[in-house]
């Protein structure tokens, strides 16, 4: 199929005598050539017990077109080594995942490589790149929707929102809500696409209906931004809310409130919420791994969830260097990945 490159698990670990690794049991979508038969693949992958599908976008477009740093095309990569790496044993249900591939993107990536983002006739190119990403990214998911599937999104910037949620819409034919765990709203003016407006585009198309922002840095969101919020009657919990709070009654409150919602939900983590973390933005005031583990592990449990989206990691901008950043970004992605099956799995029918 167009746009879709298909993963080998089994270069992406080393195997262990007497040990069985993720990449050597979870099913691996084959090479498709036409748009029918990637729906025929994925519904033989759901007549075989496949409820999970993994999907990567490696492309840094989107935080470059909102003038931030590149980076986040190489999240992917560190993910599949963590998810790949980890022991398939009675824990993890490897039976139900299926590693989809990647969103064929280089082309774009590489032209993007060239533009500067200082220049304004070079940003505007650099926007319309992002638009083109979106097309292609909603062709492969809007399938995995249709057939049911829960999507795991890794990589890229949080640009992947938009995809992520106008194909949800267009599958379901509902509104869609979104729960973000991200120091900023992503709610920018509509200025051309880019990391910064996923949402505010969902929202002016209609297809995001629901929305709350959690860990919220008020500081680096403009004056602009919360009013369009307000006016849209979206929510949000500060980082200086939460400071204040206990984080379990927090995320029952939290669960609560989505399940008032009555429509498809998405869980979003831009990784630069979280402290230290190798991103885009890095984050020296965030939550930590564990806030993050249990706020998607909880929302995964609800009947209404149907994607989780890891977005804005950039092993290559650790302080340390790429080799720390992909370790650093393999454990991270492939935890929030083990959040996600276990509140699955957790799911009431």
């Amino acid at each position: 199929m167009s746009w879709l490159t298909p993963i080998d698990a089994t270069a992406w670990f080393t195997p262990r005598p007497g040990e069985n690794r993720l990449g050597q049991t979870l099913h691996c979508l084959p090479q498709v050539s036409s748009a029918a038969a990637f729906y025929e693949s994925l519904q033989q992958a759901w007549d075989a017990g496949q409820r999970i599908a993994i999907v990567g976008v490696p492309e840094s477009l989107g935080p470059r077109a909102n003038l931030g740093r590149g980076g986040a095309e190489h999240a992917f990569a560190a993910a599949l080594q963590g998810i790949l790496s980890l022991q398939d044993n009675p824990m993890i249900a490897a039976h139900e995942l299926l590693l989809v591939g990647q969103v064929d993107c280089e082309d774009l990536q590489q032209q993007g490589d060239a533009l500067r983002p200082t220049d304004p006739g070079e940003l505007a190119r650099l926007r319309e790149l992002v638009e083109r990403l979106d097309q292609r990214v909603q062709t492969v998911l809007t399938p995995l929707f249709e057939t049911g599937f829960d999507v795991i999104l890794i990589g890229g910037g949080h640009n992947n929102a938009y995809p992520l949620i106008h194909s949800l819409h267009t599958a379901t034919g509902q509104g869609v809500g979104a729960v973000n765990l991200d120091p900023h709203a992503d709610f920018r003016a509509r200025e051309g696409r880019h990391s910064g407006n996923g949402f505010s585009y969902a929202y002016m198309e209609g297809a995001l209906t629901h929305y709350h922002v959690l860990g919220l840095h008020e500081g680096k969101n403009n004056a602009e931004i919360l009013k369009q919020l307000n006016q849209a009657e979206f929510s949000y919990r500060s980082i200086h809310d939460l400071y204040l709070e206990d984080w379990r009654s927090e995320l029952l409150a939290l669960t609560n409130q989505v399940e008032t919602w009555q429509v498809p939900v998405g869980i979003e983590v831009d990784v630069d919420a979280l402290h230290g973390v190798p991103a885009s933005a890095i984050n020296f005031n965030g939550l930590s791994i564990a806030h993050a583990y249990r706020f998607v592990e909880l929302l995964a449990q609800l009947p209404y969830t149907r994607y989780l989206h890891l977005a804005e990691a950039a092993p290559s901008l650790h302080p340390a260097g790429r080799e720390a950043g992909d370790m650093a970004c393999a454990q991270l992605l492939s935890e929030l990945v083990l959040a996600y099956l276990h509140g699955f799995q957790r799911r009431e029918p």
